[in-house]
């Protein structure tokens, strides 16, 4: 089979590789793909938000499946162009991923389906005063998210008024977010440890991955700037098998059937940001692709044949038992290029690449090639994750921050408290 992997972070380098150990594969692309992906597949540089230039590429290579990383390319139709000229795609519509395109959409959309959700109210660009009146009456802490796509950034936690007011003059004023933030959604504050669930869905059925628990705070103890993600660890110990299977009866099959009635049906991985509160477990967001770094985490856990997985799901007949999880744990930290997710530098060197151990995995993240150096080339540089074949987080986590310690760039920076919530 030959398979093309849409995107160039770290998520796909985690896709990729999971999908070369599959006996069915015969060629593997990864467009563009990044130096990582580059030692388990074939880079091919084409622009990815060019449908027409991505069908052309998969018609002349007689692609079988195509799995789409970002959400941006799903937003933008490429699975529906695909889809009309009768390729294979793991990755939902247009229209099934506005449930990550539009905030207000999702919202109404659990609503509907009886989905447990934060309260909220919302306002777009021509409503600031009221907005703004709207806030100097409202409880604290409260939760400001910008309705469009935001690379995982368009959510500021306010503890008060002023930071609320600050907040609602970046997204409104400032324009931060540019068009994804002319409609916002002001939210009640839920109180409780979040974990990421990803539900591999074929429109009808689905099966869940082990639950993951990212960090989206960019410094330690969840201080600081929202980021795309710091690292994540799975399984969850907070999510129990009891757990994950109230989360699949009262969150993911509902949401599923909610899009199917509306014509809308979900294939791909449908990702699940919750919230467990003393009121019971709630949705914070939901995303219609893989988390990033939380896939660096959940996927060294499955034993199987994960291309059938994703193959069967885009077949509309999804293989439930093609994997399995293997009984073990992972810990992925994100290095990091110092000033994110503000101004940072890029084109740094980085060293000790070629030091990790066996227990270890560098997913390559922000990074480029230049004359056989590896260099920096975003944010989110690299996601170093320990794998290990037992459930024991806090071994995983001293793994990870090992490898580390071996690699090295200029102003390198990252968490130190990676799966901390787990091991107390």
């Amino acid at each position: 089979m030959k398979v093309a992997v849409i995107g160039s972070g770290g998520r796909e380098h985690a896709l990729a590789l999971k999908i070369s150990e599959s006996e069915m594969l015969k060629k593997l692309y990864i467009i563009p793909g990044n130096p990582g992906t580059a030692q388990i597949g074939e880079n091919v540089n084409l622009d990815i938000n060019n449908n027409a230039e991505i069908l052309n590429f998969c018609n002349e290579k007689e692609i079988d499946l195509v799995v789409i990383g970002p959400e941006q390319q799903l937003v933008n139709g490429l699975a529906d162009e695909l889809r009309a000229n009768d390729i294979l795609v793991f990755g939902p519509d247009s229209a099934a991923s506005e449930i990550e395109a539009h905030k207000t959409f999702a919202k109404n959309l659990m609503i509907s389906a009886g989905v447990p959700t934060a309260k909220y109210i919302e306002f777009n660009l021509s409503m600031y005063d009221k907005a703004n009146d709207f806030i100097k009456q409202k409880k604290y802490p409260c939760v400001i998210k910008a309705d469009g796509l935001a690379a995982g950034k368009g959510v500021v936690i306010c503890n008060n008024a002023e930071e609320a007011e600050a907040a609602l003059k970046s997204f409104f004023i400032d324009r931060i977010f540019g068009k994804s933030g002319d409609k916002i959604l002001i939210e009640e504050f839920l109180e409780g440890e979040e974990v990421s669930v990803f539900a591999i869905s074929d429109g009808n059925n689905f099966i869940c991955l082990p639950a993951s628990q990212d960090h989206k705070r960019i410094g330690d103890n969840d201080t600081g700037k929202n980021t795309g993600g710091m690292g994540a660890y799975a399984p969850a110990p907070v999510v129990t098998t009891q757990l994950l299977n109230e989360i699949s009866i009262k969150i993911i099959a509902p949401t599923l059937q909610a899009l199917k009635a509306e014509s809308k049906p979900f294939i791909g991985c449908l990702y699940a940001g919750l919230i467990l509160t003393s009121d019971g477990v709630k949705v914070i967001e939901f995303n219609c692709r893989f988390g990033d770094p939380e896939t660096q985490a959940v996927l060294p856990l499955l034993k199987g044949d994960f291309l059938k997985l994703l193959y069967s799901a885009a077949e509309g007949n999804l293989d439930k038992d093609s994997i399995q999880y293997n009984a073990g744990s992972a810990v992925c930290v994100v290095a990091a290029s110092l000033g994110y997710p503000g101004q940072y530098q890029k084109g740094l060197e980085i060293f000790g690449l070629d030091e990790i151990p066996e227990s270890t995995i560098v997913f390559h993240a922000g990074t480029k090639e230049d004359n056989g150096k590896i260099l920096t080339n975003g944010g989110r540089v690299l996601a170093v994750t320990s794998v290990l074949e037992e459930n024991d987080l806090q071994k995983a986590k001293k793994l990870a921050y090992e490898a580390l310690d071996k690699i090295h760039f200029t102003n390198m920076y990252y968490r130190r408290d990676i799966a901390d919530k787990a091991i107390k």
